[in-house]
């Protein structure tokens, strides 16, 4: 199994462990740096009538842009949780700012580990994580006990087209995706496709921020320069794979 700080950086599209401590001062900028808050609250209200009495776990919740958004605009109880710190104390913050820390809970903590103890939601976020529990088969598996029969699965990610002859590490084919949840007793009953458009300036604007910060750490740790040029890089070549080789989606799985 990869360690917590291998599965953050290559949730982020980094390579190398050596970046973890680093993530907090290239992503400040940021709070949004998942799964998009309006895609997923449109998905809520679709899928539930009365969204108040939800309870919502959202793993790898980075910031907490979408609970808080979600508490703000659902009246939803959230709890996020995320293995890097500094996001936990910002998510904290913002919860207080728009007014929902009441509703929301964050802690600090290895999504792996913890939702051995959860139970009982009616709605498990995964917001653009990767695959830190596995291919779909073993996450949803793993993450059954997590959700009340009727509750649903939000997980935001990309998909290979069938007829496509690109291959990557880390994503499927759409074919592929849909056996996997089948064979964990699982069913897609909805499959938002993000606007290319869309995607093409979230990406330009959070590359741009990581960019500025990736080059402040360089002449602060010169020695290290080749672990951020290394990182910009790769955002360069995923946002390029996001942008023109898969299809991004927010898929909705439930139970059978």
């Amino acid at each position: 199994m990869k360690t917590i700080e291998e599965s953050v950086v290559t949730a982020m599209d980094g390579s190398d462990k050596e970046l973890f401590p680093y993530l907090p001062y290239i992503l400040q900028d940021l709070w949004e740096i998942g799964a998009d808050p309006g895609v997923i609250i449109k998905l809520i209200s679709k899928h539930f009538a009365n969204c108040a009495d939800l309870k919502v776990l959202d793993l790898g919740c980075g910031k907490g842009a979408v609970s808080v958004r979600v508490a703000k605009n659902l009246g939803c109880s959230c709890y996020g949780v995320d293995a890097i710190p500094e996001f936990i104390v910002f998510a904290q913050q913002k919860a207080i700012e728009f007014k929902v820390g009441h509703l929301c809970t964050f802690e600090t903590c290895d999504i792996r580990e913890k939702v051995k103890d959860l139970t009982r939601y009616d709605i498990v976020i995964l917001g653009a994580i990767g695959p830190v529990f596995g291919d779909y088969f073993t996450t949803l598996s793993t993450l059954s006990k997590c959700i009340n029969e009727n509750g649903i699965f939000i997980i935001d990610d990309g998909y290979i087209n069938d007829n496509s002859d690109y291959s990557h590490p880390l994503m499927f084919k759409k074919s592929s995706i849909i056996k996997q949840i089948d064979k964990a007793g699982m069913k897609l009953v909805e499959n938002d496709i993000m606007d290319r458009e869309d995607i093409i300036d979230s990406d330009d604007y959070i590359f741009d921020n990581l960019k500025k910060r990736c080059y402040e750490l360089i002449e602060k740790y010169p020695d290290k320069q080749n672990l951020f040029l290394d990182y910009i890089k790769k955002q360069e070549i995923e946002n390029d794979v996001l942008e023109n080789k898969v299809i991004g989606t927010t898929m909705v799985i439930k139970k059978k």
